[in-house]
This record gives C-alpha cells, structure tokens and sequence, in this order.
C-alpha cells in the first residue's frame, strides 16, 4: 500500500502521516507547503525521513496529474481544502481548491486505474439547527449550507457520486464535526484546542464562541479516514462521523480538571451548525474510532505540555 494524503500539512493530515508512519506504511504527503508545524510536532525527524513530501497546488491539474504519474499511489485520502474563514475572504480561490481540487483529485487518480478515495466533507453541507426538526441528523438529511466552505463540500460529494455513476469510481466521504487535537490551530473552532494549549502554559484564553457541539479527537478523525481509504464500499457513500455532545462550559470544566488553575472564558456567538450528527450509518459499515472526551482532553494537554517542554511550542 502507498497512501497519498492530500492536504497532508494540515491537522488531520498529520495526524494521518503520524498514524501511517508509525504502522511502517508507505506515504506520499502532498501539500502548497512542503511540512509545516503540525507535520513537525507530531513525528520526529526520523518519521519525517519515511514520507515523501511533494509540494503541489491541488487547483492546478497538471501538477495532480503529474503527482499520480510519478508515484506508485495505490489509496487516496483527500483532504485539501481552504477552510471557512479563507472561503469567506476569497469565494474564487476557496472555489478554485476545494472544488476544482476535488475534480483534480479524482480525475487524475481515475486515469490511474485508481479505484476508490476517501475524502472529507463536514458537519458545513448542512443548514442551521432550525432548518430541521431532527435532533440528530442522518447521512441522508437535506443539504442547506450556510458557508461557501459548505457550499463547496455539497458539491464535492456530488462530484464523488458522479464517479461512481460515470466510471464505478466508489469513495467514502467522512463529515466530522469539530476537530479538536494538537495541530487544530485554525479557524473559530480551533479555540477549543487553543484554550488546552493555553491552560497548559498556565495563561489565560477566551473562547469566542458558546453553544453545543459534537467533538472528535483528531487522531480519531485520522484513523476513521484511513479506515475509509482501506476499505472501499460498493458506491459512493457519505457517512457522519459521531462523538460526544457536549457545551463550551463542560469542555471548560474538562480543562479546569486537568489544569484546576486555567483562566478559560467564553463568548455567547453560536455557530450556524446543527449541534449533532447521527454515524449508525459509518459504524454499520467500518469500524468506529471514538476516544472518550475525557480521555482525549487529557491526551491533548499531556501532548502539549510535552511540546512546550522540548521547545516546540512557545504560547
């Protein structure tokens, strides 16, 4: 197996060469930026040596395409993609890489004989709790995006349906919720982690957001799309990912049991997502990787404080 990985410079990529890496598997790590920090807290040197870096913009299809032509890649996972803030700035280019990379993606991959990839979608395809009366929505419920970021991802599976319809390409299509991890460093979500990080260098941090949300650990989210990568389906499929439900104040407490002295507070905005997803249908068809939050919180601060021990991290 020679994995490609997508995106490979951000969390969920990282955390996807650290998993790869440390299975001994061969990885072709294929980002606008060679590394990066994320890349550099989560493997050694050494680590880094085991994986072929190839520096590459996903909107530009020749340099995909030259990417599939150079490297013996037999399983994909997509992961490349500008996230909301940068998709509100600049809609053209955050088109340009999520759309049109996505199409790149899975072109270049099918004049290889490539057979299935695992991509990322999210929690962003759907609409506000309000455009719904479930409580927990399915696999299946309506797409009503309120971002161009989730705009984007709708018609990313759209493209991974055609694939399937055109050219029996099948793929899996994970949608996370909110990340949460060392590496998760940007976007308004990413002050969950900041607040860990922080409370770990006994300083104080605001959090800009309030409400309910469904977390998952980045390392979970990373193996779930290795999971997906490794085995492929018989169409095209979306799945939601699942995880614990919880508000910003019980993340906090969480915090505050690890590092009783943290000064962590809160805004009131809500985010315009759905507080939870309902993934029966990934756990009917792969193996589930949830880490208890608890667990997860306490590994996240540990993995930092070793950080900012070796240097690595200055707050």
């Amino acid at each position: 197996m020679a994995m490609l990985v997508t995106g490979a410079a951000g969390c969920i990529g990282a955390w996807v060469l650290h998993h790869l890496v440390k299975r001994g598997e061969p990885v072709i790590a294929f980002d606008i930026v060679r590394a990066g920090h994320r890349i550099e807290q989560l493997l050694t040197i050494k680590e880094q040596q085991l994986v072929t870096f190839v520096q590459g913009d996903v909107s530009d299809f020749i340099t995909v395409k030259g990417l599939f032509e150079q490297h013996p890649i037999t399983h994909v996972i997509h992961l490349a993609a500008l996230p909301v803030p940068f998709c509100r700035a600049d809609p053209v280019r955050g088109a340009q890489v999520n759309v049109i990379g996505t199409v790149n993606v899975f072109e270049a991959a099918r004049r290889r004989d490539i057979k299935h990839i695992a991509y990322a979608s999210s929690v962003a395809v759907f609409g506000a709790p309000e455009d719904y009366k479930e409580t927990a929505l399915s696999d299946h419920a309506a797409a009503r995006p309120r971002t161009m970021y989730g705009a984007y991802k709708q018609a990313n599976e759209a493209t991974a349906r055609v694939y399937f319809y055109d050219h029996k390409m099948t793929s899996i299509g994970l949608r996370p919720h909110t990340a949460y991890g060392v590496g998760q460093d940007q976007g308004l979500p990413s002050d969950l982690t900041k607040a860990m990080m922080h409370a770990v260098a006994s300083k104080p941090y605001h959090i800009n957001f309030n409400g309910r949300l469904q977390l998952q650990l980045a390392s979970d989210v990373a193996l779930q799309f290795i999971e997906a990568a490794t085995h492929p389906l018989d169409q095209a499929y979306v799945f939601n990912m699942g995880g614990p439900v919880v508000s910003v104040d019980e993340v906090i407490t969480l915090i505050q049991r690890n590092r009783p002295q943290a000064k962590i507070t809160h805004g009131e905005t809500v985010r315009p997502y759905v507080e939870q997803l309902d993934d029966s249908g990934l756990r009917q068809h792969l193996k589930a990787y949830e880490t208890p939050l608890e667990v997860g919180v306490q590994q996240t601060m540990s993995l930092y404080a070793d950080l900012m021990q070796r240097g690595q991290i200055v707050v």
